[in-house]
């Protein structure tokens, strides 16, 4: 396997030019049952496969576990920056030194799946109740100055869950475990 299929095991994301209902629909449930899917993924991992990168110069299943819980929450938050403010610049995070934080070695994965289960619970509801002109609101990324449009963005979230996922997955099957 070379990097890139290592560093994007479903590929990166690529929107498609036509969102509709039944995707955005698919897209939540995609988030809704995320973390599910990430607790069976770790179920019974020793604290040193938490610990093995999923690639050289990668994350460890524990940070995976842990950044998507930190994304997550940055993304929830940014939903409610763009509902509630016109076209907002959000505040970008360096999710690199976030999942470096010494800290976060001591930190079950479980606390983050359990974070997980909530936030998802939260933000699923939320995105059910969104309007289609509320799913046309915007916000800004400060380091890209991309407008990034709600409906995509639901799709960039359900697209980020299982991107990680799968850099778990793909660990345990090349490992045998």
């Amino acid at each position: 396997m070379n990097n890139e299929q290592l560093s994007y095991p479903i590929g990166r994301f690529s929107p498609p030019t036509r969102i509709d209902t039944a995707i955005i629909n698919t897209w939540i449930a995609t988030i809704e049952e995320a973390p599910q899917r990430y607790e069976q993924a770790v179920a019974g991992m020793t604290d040193t496969q938490l610990d093995t990168p999923y690639r050289a110069d990668g994350w460890t299943v524990r940070q995976v576990v842990h950044h998507v819980a930190d994304s997550h929450m940055n993304s929830y938050i940014r939903f409610h920056w763009a509902l509630t403010e016109p076209n907002p610049t959000i505040k970008a995070y360096d999710e690199k030194s976030w999942a470096a934080l010494s800290y976060q070695k001591k930190v079950p994965v479980s606390i983050s799946l359990q974070l997980l289960e909530n936030l998802h619970k939260r933000w699923a509801i939320l995105l059910r109740a969104l309007s289609p002109e509320e799913l046309e609101k915007t916000f800004v990324h400060p380091e890209t100055g991309k407008i990034n449009v709600l409906k995509e963005v639901v799709g960039l979230y359900a697209w980020h869950s299982e991107h990680h996922l799968h850099h778990i997955l793909r660990l345990k099957e090349r490992m045998g475990w």
